[in-house]
């Protein structure tokens, strides 16, 4: 007969093993996580996977360390397409805007916000319609990766996930945006001439 601690150790990891835990949806395994870690950490540990625990934030997940310690890497890397990092590094950027301002406790956002922001980025197009496609597909991308949550019974609104931070630090935010200024600019001059 397995202990309750046993069975909460379990259902923590089963839940990591799934997808990132959050405090306030993940409730019990959010507790395993912060009273009984050590045996959870153990598990993980044994196959190379490091468990992060924000406690500030309310979240938790599992990230593969590098391949210098022997093992194999259990998942591969993939890179993301240009849409998909360019949506996610302006959703860290709104995320940075919206946290100085501490107004509300979830940052929410309606498609139409979302595709504005990207559409600045975007090749011009003489189709609008195609362009929404190209974001539209882009966003189920982005809350299939778990960045994004679609609002219940709300098909155009969602929140950002506070997952997002980690990420997309301030580093990498930093270099990203450095970058898609050029690009503006670039296509700004383009398009005086």
């Amino acid at each position: 007969m397995r202990s309750e601690q046993e069975t909460a150790t379990s259902v923590a990891v089963i839940t990591l093993m799934r997808g990132v835990v959050y405090r306030e949806t993940h409730e019990a395994a959010w507790q395993t996580l912060l009273r009984h870690g050590a045996p959870v950490r153990d598990h993980f540990d044994t196959i190379g996977v490091d468990v992060v625990v924000d406690e500030t934030e309310g979240y938790a997940y599992l990230r593969a360390r590098d391949e210098d310690d022997g093992l194999p890497r259990l998942v591969n890397r993939r890179s993301l397409s240009y849409p998909v990092s360019l949506m996610l590094v302006l959703l860290r950027k709104r995320m940075v805007e919206w946290e100085s301002t501490g107004q509300e406790a979830r940052l929410i956002l309606t498609r139409e916000q979302i595709a504005e922001m990207v559409s600045l980025f975007l090749a011009d197009s003489s189709n609008q319609a195609r362009q929404l496609d190209q974001v539209d597909a882009t966003i189920t991308k982005v809350v299939d990766l778990g960045f994004l949550r679609r609002l219940r019974g709300q098909r155009d609104t969602f929140e950002v996930r506070r997952i997002l931070k980690a990420y997309v630090d301030a580093q990498t935010l930093a270099d990203f945006a450095g970058r898609l200024e050029d690009y503006r600019a670039s296509a700004g001059a383009g398009r005086d001439e």
